[in-house]
């Protein structure tokens, strides 16, 4: 479901709660090397005054390596979130948990940087990442 207006479309979905505040250590989905990653910065996130920005499932974030490759650790990297621990309400009424908080890593062109996903993949994040779906081999 997406909204035109102008040049610009929008993306409709539903409200999720926003579990993973700045500075939470969460798993990597892929198969690039990392093990953990720490949330750095939520894209795209308005927020009132004073308050921790967070991020919920399909989030665009901005992420550290602490845990895994030399290469890949000590800089700034992008990632989607594919998991999260606090419960997603679906519309149908279905409330949905996962096991962990786990993202992907992405170039800042939106490409995944791994060949393969590790575990499930939520649907609100395979409907907003299309190229993510492909690569899932289970979207729960």
């Amino acid at each position: 479901m997406s909204i035109r207006s102008g040049k610009e479309t929008y993306m409709r979905r539903p409200k999720i709660t926003r579990s993973l505040p700045l500075e939470a250590v969460i798993n990597c989905a892929d198969n690039t090397g990392a093990k953990k990653l720490k949330v750095v910065q939520v894209l795209g996130y308005k927020g009132r005054l004073r308050r921790i920005p967070a991020a919920c499932v399909g989030d665009h974030i901005k992420v550290t390596v602490t845990s895994g490759p030399f290469k890949l650790r000590k800089q700034v990297l992008d990632a989607i979130l594919v998991r999260q621990k606090a419960s997603i309400r679906r519309v149908s009424g279905i409330r949905v948990m996962f096991e962990d908080n786990a993202a992907v890593l992405i170039t800042p062109d939106g490409q995944p940087m791994g060949t393969e996903i590790k575990g499930p993949v939520a649907v609100e994040a395979a409907d907003i990442w299309p190229r993510l779906a492909n690569m899932a081999s289970i979207i729960h």
